[in-house]
C-alpha cells in the first residue's frame, strides 16, 4: 500500500531558532550577520542586520544597519526589512529606508524556504548590481534623519 508523505513543516519558532543559531556562527567571510534585537522578545519578531559594502562599489567598506521585523506569519511570509543606515540602492524608499518588496525579488517572490540570511546576501548582491555599484550615497547617518511616514503597515513600526 502506498502512501503520499506530505513536506513536513517546520513551526515557526522553531525556525525561527535555526535562523538565530546559524546568524551566531557567523556567515560566509563575516560581511553579512544577524540576531535579535531583543533576547528576551519570546516571539522572535525584531531581528538586526549588518552588511558590510562589498569593494569595488561605493559601499566599499561601509557598514549598514537593517532592522528586520519577523511578524506572527514568517516564514509564511517576509519579514519588512528597513535600512538604518541611509544607503541610495534602486529598492530602498529613500524617505523610510523600507526595503521595497516590488523592487526587491527576494521579497516580492518569496519562498517559505527562504531566510533572512537569503535576504541580507541578497541585498549585498544587489549593491554589486549595475545600478546600484555606483550610485551617489547619502552622507552617513543613521535613521534619526529620516522622514517617518505615515500609515506604515503596523509590523513595520515595531522596531
Amino acid at each position: 500500500m502506498a502512501s503520499e508523505e506530505s513536506p513536513v513543516v517546520v513551526p515557526r519558532n522553531f525556525r525561527l531558532l535555526e535562523e538565530l543559531e546559524r546568524g551566531e556562527k557567523g556567515i560566509g567571510d563575516g560581511t553579512v550577520s544577524y540576531g535579535m534585537d531583543d533576547s528576551d522578545d519570546t516571539y522572535m519578531r525584531s531581528w538586526t542586520g549588518t552588511i558590510i559594502g562589498p569593494p569595488n562599489t561605493v559601499h566599499e567598506g561601509k557598514i549598514y544597519q537593517l532592522k528586520l521585523f519577523c511578524d506572527m506569519d514568517y516564514p509564511e511570509k517576509p519579514p519588512a526589512v528597513r535600512f538604518q543606515t541611509r544607503i541610495n540602492m534602486t529598492c530602498v524608499n529613500q524617505e523610510t529606508g523600507l526595503v521595497e518588496p516590488g523592487l526587491f525579488p527576494k521579497l516580492g517572490n518569496w519562498q517559505r524556504e527562504n531566510t533572512m540570511e537569503d535576504i541580507l546576501m541578497g541585498l549585498k548582491k544587489d549593491m554589486l548590481s549595475p545600478q546600484n555599484r555606483k550610485l551617489y550615497q547619502p552622507s552617513d547617518g543613521n535613521d534619526e534623519q529620516r522622514v517617518e511616514q505615515k500609515g506604515i503597515v503596523v509590523r513595520c513600526c515595531i522596531l
